[in-house]
């Protein structure tokens, strides 16, 4: 069997290493995992009641064009229900867009550290892809636009980045978009926004009415609890979003999924308590680090990239071995690691880990 060459030696994207892998590898009774941006916090009791009047549906198809929560996320958004499609993940809508929009030889920008699945999905269309360095974490627009050319698709912005979560400003964003040629796609990715607290920040949903060629992702998967239930949404333009569903695969999402999201957005009171949690973890976190001397990026998600001055793969590992799972192998930075916040008690002892093993690897130098 002959692949497509383009794809032979694209990387396999490593999801956070499961808690009950690790527990089995090391014989660890209690594991803490603080890998892949969870809610520590779980889901809205509402998301529990409606997942299980679904079960009584188990045997029908979902509906294929996720109708009543189409409706509803329309109407708490403020915006059209054709304004709106549905995706296994946001990183499915990623893909969608990559197939509806990227033929080989286009080009497509984005920042040299952010979400991978923006390049592999590229790739995999055989677009040309045009890295472009953060400066200080952050994404460089101006140095981002100065990279558009004729050839250019769709240009990148994750705000906030994963995995520094720096944002960028309102008047940066406007100033890019006010400049960028209008048959450039802008993919605004916010799949953190509702943790956002700072008053710079730009939801991109209130950019649409200005700006036909951005379209902007969110997922039920963070701070709603849903990462098990697969689900995200792009936001745009409807005719955007009608090529985009033109792609699109046939009962992408499931009726566990539709029915616990429309009830997830039926409790924003358990959102905010989300917010109001990481916001005093962030705050620990960066108190922790700051007297561990510790250097790390002033953060806006639910989770901090912080320089632990030794090899992240290697403190990965050995945090590990005490029951601790963070995220390790970031190119752009080899001595970083990230980690999510946590409960009160999961941040505590992760920093009583991490202490424990930076002392360790210090001693034996």
């Amino acid at each position: 069997m002959l692949p497509k060459s383009r794809i032979v030696n694209l990387p396999v994207y490593q999801p956070g290493k499961p808690a009950e892998e690790v527990k089995k590898e090391l014989g660890l009774e209690e594991v803490i995992k603080l890998a892949s941006n969870e809610n520590p916090y779980g889901c809205s009791p509402r998301v529990r009641e409606a997942i299980e009047a679904e079960f009584t549906n188990i045997t029908q198809y979902p509906d294929g064009s996720s109708a009543e929560l189409t409706g509803e996320l329309a109407a708490f958004l403020g915006v059209k229900q054709e304004q709106i499609i549905f995706g296994c993940g946001s990183d499915e809508v990623i893909a969608l867009i990559c197939r509806a929009f990227l033929l080989p030889g286009d080009e497509t920008v984005m920042a040299d550290q952010t979400f991978s699945v923006y390049n592999t999905n590229s790739q995999i269309e055989g677009a040309v892809i045009v890295e472009v360095p953060l400066k200080d974490g952050t994404h460089d627009l101006d140095a981002m636009l100065a990279k558009v050319s004729e050839k250019t698709k769709i240009v990148w912005i994750c705000n906030p980045n994963n995995p520094t979560g720096t944002i960028v400003s309102d008047d940066a964003l406007t100033s890019f978009l006010d400049r960028i040629p209008s048959h450039v796609l802008v993919v605004l990715d916010e799949a953190y926004a509702e943790y956002v607290t700072d008053s710079s920040y730009t939801d991109g949903i209130s950019l649409l009415g200005k700006y036909s060629n951005v379209i902007v992702l969110r997922t039920f998967s963070k701070i709603y609890g849903l990462a098990s239930l697969r689900i995200g949404f792009g936001v745009g333009q409807p005719e955007v979003i009608q090529l985009i569903n033109r792609v699109r695969e046939p009962f992408n999402t499931s009726r566990f999924g539709q029915a616990a999201a429309k009830a997830a957005i039926a409790d924003q009171a358990f959102v905010k308590e989300c917010r109001d949690n990481n916001y005093r973890g962030l705050q620990y976190l960066s108190a922790e680090f700051d007297r561990l001397g510790l250097a790390y990026f002033p953060t806006h998600g639910n989770f901090i990239l912080v320089q632990v001055k030794e090899p992240g793969a290697e403190v990965f590992q050995d945090l590990m071995k005490l029951g601790i799972i963070i995220r390790a192998g970031f190119n752009k930075y080899p001595d970083y690691i990230r980690v999510t916040v946590g409960t009160p008690e999961q941040n505590a002892k992760f920093i009583a880990a991490l202490e424990q093993v930076l002392s360790k690897r210090k001693a034996q130098v």
